[in-house]
């Protein structure tokens, strides 16, 4: 089941584009958000944008991206390919110069997330081995100048790793593995019946920390949000009947299991079983959702778990945190600034692009 079906926008929509995966990165006096997305004729690209609007760089790329990862402090990112995209491309942030365009090795394919270490010489990838499909594996990629050159690879202790995020230590990988596993140049699911979704923990040098999983088979964790002090929340997106009750978000916190965060039923009926970015915003404590089939934006109160926000959006789509409160973009209509410093959530649509954005956004 595809996340949206995009809606005529015209010839505006190059403009709107869809993003796939917002970051926005702190370079001079406003924030510079950045994605991949798609012209109203298909074609992709690698984009940045100032939170007023302007543009800052739209880059033609040949695959459809999902996430982006900017580096810890040279002005670069990585736009990774959306599974089972065969390449990721490294974009010079200041005027949208593709540096290089990263090929998987021959029998792998990326899954659309990595990461840059914090001393920014290695980056890791969650990729598929599509010899035994749906083996999980960490490409290995070391930045030599402005190229990428692979190394090698590390086992995710799992099937179908999706998003991978560092622990606040810097040397520790949470990674979510989804469970499913497909084939190369597909996303058809092959093993429903028996997923084995987990979320891992594991160090830098591939050695295992723990592995946990849900209790429910076929509940695929996707992706996830670190808070500063260590706490972890991943989002679910479940492949069985739609009428299951099954909780969609889980929680786990230091020194703690992995566990379900306590939603209630009116807001797990509301995801349609699918939940599609997660953002933590440390400050102030909150856990925010996007949930695009059920065209909803949520957000929780990270220790109590209280309902902050339950708020229509059309087809939601990547969400970040901002000093404000949080970012989300939308498929089909206006981003929003959802202003959370008060009592009560404020939300104002802003002069940024409209509709055609993707899975995710991100702040820095």
């Amino acid at each position: 089941m595809k996340r949206r079906t995009f809606l005529g926008l015209g010839a505006a929509a190059l403009a709107a584009g869809a993003l796939g995966g917002w970051t926005l990165m702190h370079s001079g006096p406003q924030p510079l958000l950045l994605s991949a997305r798609n012209d109203s004729s298909g074609k992709h690209f690698a984009v940045g944008y100032r939170l007023d609007g302007s543009q800052v760089f739209a880059t033609q790329v040949n695959e459809r991206c999902h996430d982006v990862i900017g580096h810890p402090f040279l002005p670069m990112a990585l736009f990774v390919g959306r599974r089972p995209s065969t390449e990721s491309y490294l974009i010079d942030t200041r005027d949208g110069r593709l540096l290089q365009t990263l090929h998987s090795e021959q029998q792998r394919h990326f899954y659309g997330h990595a990461v840059f270490h914090k001393d920014g010489e290695w980056l890791y990838a969650t990729e598929n081995d599509t010899r035994d499909p749906g083996r999980g594996v960490l490409g290995v990629y070391r930045l030599q100048g402005e190229q990428l050159q692979r190394t090698g690879e590390l086992s995710t202790h799992g099937i179908g790793p999706h998003q991978l995020l560092w622990l606040p230590d810097g040397e520790t990988l949470a990674v979510a593995n989804g469970g499913i596993r497909t084939e190369a140049d597909s996303r058809v699911e092959m093993n429903l019946n028996t997923m084995e979704a987990s979320l891992v923990l594991m160090r830098r040098d591939g050695s295992l920390v723990s592995k946990e999983q849900l209790p429910e088979r076929m509940n695929s964790v996707r992706h996830m949000a670190v808070a500063s002090d260590g706490t972890v929340v991943t989002g679910q997106q479940y492949m069985g009947e739609l009428s299951d009750r099954v909780p969609l978000l889980a929680i786990k916190r230091p020194g703690q299991p992995f566990q379900h965060f306590p939603v209630a039923d009116a807001q797990r009926q509301l995801m349609n079983q699918y939940t599609a970015s997660v953002a933590i915003h440390s400050e102030l404590r909150l856990l925010a959702l996007t949930a695009p089939r059920g065209n909803r934006v949520f957000i929780w109160d990270l220790d109590s778990a209280e309902l902050r926000l339950d708020a229509p959006l059309a087809d939601c789509a990547g969400v970040g945190a901002v000093a404000e409160g949080f970012v989300v973009s939308s498929g089909v209509g206006r981003c929003r600034l959802y202003d959370c410093r008060g009592e009560r959530i404020a939300s104002q649509p802003l002069q940024l692009p409209a509709g055609l954005w993707d899975n995710h956004l991100r702040m820095a």
